[in-house]
């Protein structure tokens, strides 16, 4: 190769690398949960249930087929992947300072669903695509007819032209979404005072972060800026009817509780501690104490702090897992047993309470207690299927009756939801090869082989 040839080449290649890495990030932006963790607590589920129930309902989704999950990702941000799941990071829990904050995030996501975003921003990336793509072939084509300036031209303007139509439909995504946040908080009865004080936080941070807040910088953004959508809404959301209407008191209280436990169990304990000193006796604080307590292996002070709140709520079902909790991985499951029992029946049987006690049931390694782990753990996974603690408990179980074959399917499911495919195929293909055929457990474990073997087969034809 001659270096005349050599040196046009170059940047051609450095450009096709920039392109494919516009490809990539559009594919990232598609399946944002796929790296991330779920964090599940049975309490926070509750929660937003009812948080976004009125939501669900003035949006006129059905609300047994909306789901809110909670994501392990201290960034503020929510979002929707496909199907009816708005997904919560706990950043945004965190930062809120009001329940009613939430519920307009929540509100604006929900349009995003009910508007088809998720497809429509698929069909929009493969217009970006498409046109990057030309852009390059053009670009390619006038490098190697020796044209080196045209083929760089060529591909940056394609490039500038596909960012800049996927960023301002997202920016049109977002601003019609927010106004559909704010007929639904308007329809559920719900003062949007907290969407737009949630909007005011947002600014506040891009301005301390040194984000410029004028028109120009707006167009390299996949969000408005906050100012301008606070400036949309205010007037439409002061003049609705429910603009006064005082949040609703429980909620708040339940929220504050909530955001504290989930920073004690997520924080590290001395920024807890930072964050609710002892000198605090809130309920909120002395949730999240008790869980920095109990990560800073100090028992007794973390079984104190859940007593005390006990005293407060003899039978609140979320303050006795809290102390079953600490007991059974404290290494004390005998201890966990009553409380843990007694937060079941309160819960009638919470899936994930339920799975924690089915757990402490097989840690006392009192094979009396087996019989009452089984009934425990599959009630849970009847009424939760994805609850892979419960799944693994209940396997552990059948392995010590030396049921096997009900074991390696317990442990398919477990890890089929755990995306680890390979041993999930394994797994099922030995629970199928025990189990009698045609038997309910049978058909599950050939239904986990097929929904293994197509995860494996899309991953081997992305590559």
């Amino acid at each position: 190769m001659r270096p005349a040839q050599q040196s046009l080449l170059r940047p051609t290649r450095s450009l096709v690398a920039y392109a494919l890495a516009f490809f990539a990030a559009c594919a990232m932006a598609i399946q944002p949960v796929s790296a991330q963790s779920i964090l599940r607590d049975a309490e926070t589920e509750e929660l937003l249930r009812d948080m976004a129930y009125p939501l669900i309902e003035a949006s006129e989704l059905e609300p047994e087929n909306v789901e809110i999950v909670l994501i392990n990702d201290n960034s503020i941000n929510a979002f929707v992947a496909g199907g009816q799941v708005v997904y919560v990071h706990a950043g945004l829990l965190n930062a809120a300072e009001t329940a009613n904050e939430v519920q307009g995030v929540i509100a604006h996501e929900l349009g995003h669903i009910t508007a088809g975003h998720v497809v429509r921003f698929n069909e929009r990336t493969s217009q970006a695509q498409g046109i990057t793509i030309l852009s390059l072939l053009l670009g390619v084509g006038a490098a190697l007819a020796g044209a080196g300036d045209a083929a760089l031209g060529a591909i940056m303007a394609g490039q500038q032209a596909a960012m800049g139509s996927f960023l301002a439909f997202n920016r049109d995504q977002e601003a019609a979404t927010d106004l559909a946040g704010a007929r639904y908080l308007s329809g559920a009865g719900i003062t949007g005072k907290g969407m737009l004080d949630f909007f005011d936080r947002l600014r506040d941070m891009e301005i301390r972060r040194g984000f410029s807040q004028s028109e120009a910088a707006s167009y390299g953004r996949t969000h408005p800026l906050a100012g301008d959508r606070i400036q949309i809404l205010r007037g439409l959301l002061e003049a609705d009817a429910a603009w006064d209407t005082p949040p609703d008191p429980e909620l708040q209280e339940r929220f504050l509780a909530a955001q504290a436990k989930l920073y004690g169990y997520l924080a590290e304990p001395q920024r807890v501690m930072q964050r609710y000193p002892e000198s605090d006796q809130s309920v909120p604080a002395r949730y999240a104490r008790a869980y920095a307590y109990h990560k800073d292996a100090q028992v007794e002070k973390a079984v104190a702090e859940a007593d005390s709140l006990l005293m407060t709520e003899p039978d609140n079902p979320y303050f006795l897992e809290l102390k079953g909790q600490i007991l059974l991985e404290s290494g004390r499951p005998e201890e966990a047993l009553q409380p843990l029992r007694r937060a079941v029946d309160l819960t009638l049987g919470q899936p994930l309470i339920a799975g924690m006690f089915g757990h402490a049931l097989i840690a006392t390694e009192d094979e009396a207690n087996f019989d009452e782990a089984e009934r425990v753990l599959r009630s849970a996974v009847s009424r939760d299927r994805f609850n892979p603690f419960a799944w693994y408990q209940l396997g552990v179980v059948y392995a010590a009756r030396g049921d096997i074959p009900r074991a390696r399917l317990a442990s398919a499911e477990q890890q089929v939801m755990s995306r680890r495919y390979p041993e999930a195929l394994r797994s099922a293909q030995a629970a199928e090869a025990g189990l009698p055929v045609g038997s309910p457990d049978w058909i599950r474990a050939q239904d986990i082989s097929l929904q293994a073997r197509a995860a494996l087969e899309r991953i081997r034809d992305s590559r």
